[in-house]
Parts: structure tokens; C-alpha cells; sequence
């Protein structure tokens, strides 16, 4: 339970660092010009259908607004994903001198790989959330814990590999993923959830890529101790 509790407390008991303020708010901004572009969008789109005048107007406005929503909330998660890789070595680079001062300094990886690795884990998660409708729409009832299950697996195993990357290369990465799969897995669960909650699913770039910074030093971590073990 701590391994999976322990990460999200640090995470959010360091949310009075500098740091995480100035992400939150440059989220904040991204986030509202994506959802605003896609409001725009999709009312734009239906009155474009829809032509037409009198009441059916007024039921296109209705349908027009109440599809814009739905939309942005189920791009949220991918949106979120993609924000939060252009930030992730700030935020982890705080989480880690104030948790790990000992770790030797994260080599960046160049401007334009990280906008390729951040564009990819938000398709990913597109295609996953896609996946998570279809479902929840063939089966009903059982299809929201599925959707919610695949949803938190491609969240957490994104964000988690992106992390490690900092300090691995991506073979290594997987192998320390493949090590901790569940608690990651738990750290998507929690931040999925926290996708459908309006305000705190803004938090969710700088919570969950503090998270997964602790979950990979535990995992690191352990690994390391049962080496000795294995070999002996």
C-alpha cells in the first residue's frame, strides 16, 4: 500500500515548489486554449451540418455545446499526457533535489525528441481512451471498469517510461518498467480517476510525473537489492 500511497503524498505536498506553480499555470493555459480551440471547433461543426434555422438551431446550440464537453473530457487524458512531457524534466528535476539530492544530474533529451516522445504518449493514449469507449459501449456495465483498467494502464506505463528515460536508455526503461508494472499500474488507476474530476484533473501533468519519478526511484531501488540476491 505505501508504494502506492507514498508517491501521490509526496507529490502533492510538494506542490508548493515554485516549480510545480509555474507548471500548473503554464498547464492551465494550455489546457485552456486546447479546450477552447475544440469548443469552438465543435460547434463550428455541427452548425456547419445542421444548417438551419428556428428551434432546430436552438437543439444544434444544445447538442453543439454538450458535444464540445464530452469531447474535451475525453481528450483530456491525452492532452494531459502531452502536456505534461514538455514539463517533465522540470518537475522531475525538482522532485528529485528535494527527495534525491544524490542522484547525479538527468542529461535532457534534445527540444525536439521531447516534443516527438510527448506527441507519441498523447496519441497513445488517444488510441488507448479510444479503445476504453469502444468498451464501454459493446459492454455495458463491465465496460467501465475495462475502459477505466486500459485508460490508467497506458497513462501509467506512458508517463512512467518518458520518466526513465531521463536516465536510461529505452530498453533499460522497459526492463525497470516490466519490474514495477503494478505500482505504476496503480499510479495510472489513481491519476485515470483523477481525470474525471473537474480542477483536479489540471493537476494532473505535475502530480502525475511526480509520482512517477518516486515509483521508478522504489523500483530502482529494489531491484538493486535483489541483485545480490539473484546472483548469489
Amino acid at each position: 500500500m505505501n508504494a502506492v500511497v507514498t508517491p501521490l503524498t509526496r507529490a502533492f505536498g510538494q506542490l508548493d515548489d515554485w516549480t510545480f506553480i509555474s507548471v500548473v499555470l503554464q498547464s492551465l493555459v494550455f489546457a485552456a486554449l486546447v479546450f477552447f480551440g475544440l469548443h469552438v471547433l465543435t460547434i463550428g461543426l455541427v452548425h456547419w451540418m445542421l444548417a438551419s434555422e428556428g428551434w432546430w438551431k436552438w437543439v444544434a446550440d444544445i447538442l453543439g455545446t454538450v458535444a464540445a464537453w464530452a469531447l474535451a473530457l475525453w481528450l483530456f487524458m491525452p492532452v494531459a499526457a502531452a502536456i505534461a512531457s514538455l514539463f517533465i524534466d522540470r518537475i522531475a528535476a525538482a522532485v528529485e533535489r528535494r527527495w534525491y539530492p544524490h542522484l547525479p544530474p538527468a542529461v535532457p533529451a534534445p527540444i525536439m525528441q521531447q516534443i516527438w516522445q510527448g506527441l507519441a504518449l498523447g496519441m497513445r493514449v488517444l488510441l488507448l481512451n479510444l479503445l476504453a469507449l469502444l468498451i464501454v459501449l459493446v459492454l455495458p456495465g463491465i465496460g467501465l471498469p475495462l475502459g477505466w483498467a486500459v485508460s490508467a494502464y497506458g497513462l501509467g506505463r506512458g508517463l512512467f517510461v518518458t520518466i526513465a528515460m531521463r536516465r536510461m536508455d529505452r530498453r533499460a526503461a522497459e526492463l525497470v518498467y516490466r519490474a514495477g508494472r503494478w505500482p505504476v499500474f496503480a499510479q495510472g488507476a489513481a491519476l485515470a480517476l483523477a481525470g474525471t474530476v473537474p480542477l483536479l484533473n489540471l493537476l494532473i501533468p505535475v502530480i502525475g510525473t511526480a509520482a512517477m519519478v518516486h515509483v521508478l526511484d522504489r523500483t530502482v531501488e529494489a531491484m538493486r537489492s535483489c541483485a545480490p540476491a539473484a546472483s548469489a
